[in-house]
């Protein structure tokens, strides 16, 4: 009902799912490509194979993040677990970024990129990016019940996170400590490089670092979990009277 609810507000209705990730990988391309000249070979497919995993994760965490806050009226009425509406919110972002999903494949497609087997390898990166974006929903949603001036800095950090995850530049022209450390300590920037190494260079992505990243975004779900469930009662109290 959500998204049937937010696509009747519009004209276009669901094309604005498609059509507003394009204008902005579009917009981005002429300022980076045609102004500043500062693009690469197949830029357009370079900027979307990274684009797509970015805005799943920025919408999904932005939309998360103030969910709880955003149901004071049923928090007020029912005892439920408060992490089901970070999940709501992540599941709605989750069904309308696939369709965006469907979009890349098309313009890797155009571009003379065509299925390998190399591409099963998406799976694994779209479940790790899943994970990531349950933490850090349900961490920022914890965090705004308490201070909804955390709204800004989450704000400020995808901003951040946009300029420094590799969007507008390749990771691996980037000079040693650098590049490591920007791959170790920014895991969306891992996300964007591993997209474009599937789709684009037909190449492999370091399976270990993926594999440290599953253990460390799950212990992360584990944790706030039981956080939730302790603080149950309370978190409720703080969005009632907020």
């Amino acid at each position: 009902m959500t998204l049937k609810a937010e696509a009747s507000r519009f004209y276009l209705s669901f094309l604005w799912w498609i059509f507003e990730p394009l204008m902005v990988v579009l917009g981005f391309y002429f300022v980076f490509n045609i102004l500043l000249q500062r693009g690469q070979e197949n830029y357009l497919l370079f900027l979307f194979c990274a684009k797509v995993p970015f805005v799943w994760f920025s919408k999904s965490v932005t939309a998360a993040s103030g969910s709880i806050i955003a149901q004071k009226g049923i928090i007020s009425q029912l005892n439920i677990p408060k992490a089901i509406f970070p999940y709501a919110a992540i599941q709605v972002s989750l069904y309308k970024e696939s369709i965006v999903l469907v979009l890349l494949v098309l313009i890797c497609f155009l571009y003379g990129f065509f299925p390998t087997f190399n591409w099963f390898w998406l799976i694994p990166l779209i479940i790790l990016e899943y994970f990531i974006i349950v933490a850090l929903g349900l961490l920022t949603a914890l965090l705004i019940c308490y201070a909804e001036d955390v709204r800004m800095l989450i704000n400020m950090a995808m901003l951040l996170l946009m300029f420094m995850s590799g969007i507008f530049f390749d990771i691996a022209s980037l000079s040693e400590p650098i590049r490591s450390y920007l791959l170790i300590f920014n895991p969306i920037a891992f996300l964007c490089d591993s997209f474009r190494i599937i789709l684009m260079q037909k190449g492999m992505y370091d399976i270990n670092h993926l594999i440290i990243l599953f253990g460390i975004f799950s212990l992360l779900i584990v944790v706030l979990h039981v956080i939730y469930r302790k603080l149950n009662f309370h978190m409720a109290a703080r969005v009632i009277n907020s």
